[in-house]
């Protein structure tokens, strides 16, 4: 009977694992110094290895000439472990055995020594998927367990390991594999089995995997029984649904022509082809982080997981944009792929996308605005027009100006910015033993602290002091200086050269007001 690959070409000791040499070397160590724990938990991402080298280690443990770092895999225990039919090697599936009345029964069965082995190994896979009470069921066996069992959990949650439990066992990560490690395997792999196929196809092969050993060989498999012995990387992209370069970088090269067109072309061959749109949006962002990567890394990297042909031409396509730019397809294709994931309509969603990142080409950063202030291209610069100055400061009892303007140089100098800010959006008008301030309801908090009533005592006197909430009737700034030195800094704050470049960048700007602020932080 045929045996699927990844069944076939399963590590079945610790010198065949790749990619976990953290993992394989700790327990290597362990076992070699009979440091064995009753409880280890192994989490990772899918197809990273840790059912296996849960496999491994009841192997290990329970070889007649163990235990051993190196099992012979010739006595009955380790063939009969290999093969899944040892009676004290016992594996099971949390996601269909979560429940409370499963965890009792394994409870009972801990309690009877090894029928044959010198461990009995417990092998509970997707093990974040039993309910609460079941591990509660299970927390006082695994913390005192007898001397002849071990509990291996295998899951790819492992923050939903409660941390009872956790605290109990020993813990291990295990990591994606590298990029090259895994082709190399794959390379392997395929000479064993007679399979031609180029770097392209082995790169191709190991990018659908993602970091996983296990879905990479899954992939193999399904390209054998399409393409038999000689693999092609175009024939092997249509089958896994995958985007090549070449297809990719149509959307780059519209990008740096600003050719809105091309975009909309691009999408009707999708869509007549029946491409999966949104498929296509999430290899673009892959596709658009990998050039992002390259520009960054200025060559060849180990963070892009493609071959050093494919990051040659990422390199030479990154080099057309500045990273500011990458950034922002970046971000834009992400928020794309996320609107086609509940959108009725992918096909409008996808092209008002690509024809957003068009647009965001054309776009001039802030920087870049105002960097241009400075520069000789723009117009001549205009000698500004000076605000009117204000009127002299009377004391009329109606407007409260000279009182409105003391108070806001004293707020200052006593560094009460919050209030002199509301001070400044408010009405004053003096009446006989009364000061009558009118605010907008956001500033009436600032206004009734203590600081504005001490403020007011210091400046008027014992007056009484009325706030109502309305909309404020004064529009002039506030002085903060007497009215000569306010108007004096005013006028050389706007002949700076730099103030008149940036009015004359924007006509329509305006002053509102100009303060001190070497005066205000003293």
């Amino acid at each position: 009977m045929y045996q699927v690959i990844a069944r076939k070409y399963r590590p079945q000791n610790f010198s065949e694992l790749i990619g976990q040499e953290h993992v394989k070397t700790t327990l290597e160590n362990a076992i070699t110094q009979r440091r064995i724990a009753h409880g280890y938990i192994f989490a990772g991402q899918r197809g990273t290895g840790k059912t296996t080298v849960a496999r491994i280690m009841a192997r290990c443990l329970n070889c007649e000439f163990g235990p051993t770092a190196t099992p012979c895999g010739k006595c009955a225990s380790c063939v009969e472990i290999a093969a899944g039919s040892s009676m004290d090697v016992i594996e099971i599936d949390a996601a269909s055995n979560r429940g409370i009345n499963e965890m009792r029964e394994l409870r009972e069965n801990v309690r009877f020594r090894p029928a044959r082995d010198r461990y009995k190994v417990f092998i509970i896979d997707e093990a974040h998927q039993i309910t609460s009470e079941a591990f509660n069921a299970l927390l006082k066996t695994l913390e005192e367990p007898p001397e002849w069992v071990v509990f291996i959990l295998c899951t790819t949650e492992a923050h939903k390991i409660p941390s009872t439990i956790a605290s109990r066992c020993q813990q291990f990560s295990f990591r994606s594999v590298d990029f090259a490690e895994l082709v190399q395997r794959m390379r392997w792999i395929m000479e064993q089995e007679g399979i031609q196929a180029n770097d392209e196809v082995l790169s191709v092969l190991a990018q659908a995997g993602e970091g996983s050993v296990r879905d990479s060989l899954s992939a193999l498999d399904q390209a054998i029984a399409c393409c038999g012995t000689t693999l092609n990387s175009a024939e092997l992209r249509a089958l896994l649904g995958m985007f090549s370069l070449e297809s990719l970088g149509q959307v780059a090269e519209a990008l740096v022509a600003g050719d809105p067109k091309k975009m909309l072309d691009i999408v009707a061959e999708l869509e007549s082809n029946g491409r999966s749109l949104q498929h296509f949006a999430r290899e673009l962002a892959r596709y658009l982080r990998n050039l992002v990567v390259v520009k960054i890394s200025g060559g060849e990297t180990k963070l892009v997981a493609a071959s050093p042909a494919e990051q040659g031409k990422l390199a030479a396509i990154a080099e057309q944009f500045s990273e500011q730019d990458l950034t922002r397809y970046l971000q834009l294709a992400l928020d794309l792929f996320g609107d086609l994931q509940t959108s009725l309509q992918p096909r409008l969603h996808l092209e008002m996308g690509l024809l957003r990142m068009v647009h965001a080409g054309k776009l001039q950063t802030i920087e870049e605005a105002l960097a241009s202030i400075g520069g000789t291209g723009g117009r001549q610069a205009a000698t500004p027009k000076l605000p009117p100055k204000p009127a002299p400061a009377t004391p009329a009892p109606v407007k409260g100006g000279d009182i409105r303007s003391r108070l806001h140089a004293a707020l200052i100098e006593a560094k009460q910015m919050h209030i002199a800010d509301a001070l400044e959006h408010s009405h004053v008008a003096e009446a006989p033993g009364e000061l009558i301030v009118t605010t907008p309801k956001m500033y009436l908090l600032y206004l009734k602290q203590a600081e504005f009533e001490a403020a007011v005592r210091r400046i008027a006197g014992a007056v009484k002091i009325t706030i109502k909430a309305g909309e404020s009737v004064d529009t002039a700034p506030v002085a903060s200086a007497p009215a000569a030195v306010a108007d004096d800094t005013s006028a050389r704050a706007l002949a700076h050269p730099e103030v008149r470049r940036f009015q004359d960048t924007f006509p329509d700007s305006q002053v509102r007001a100009v303060r001190n602020l070497r005066e205000n932080s003293r």
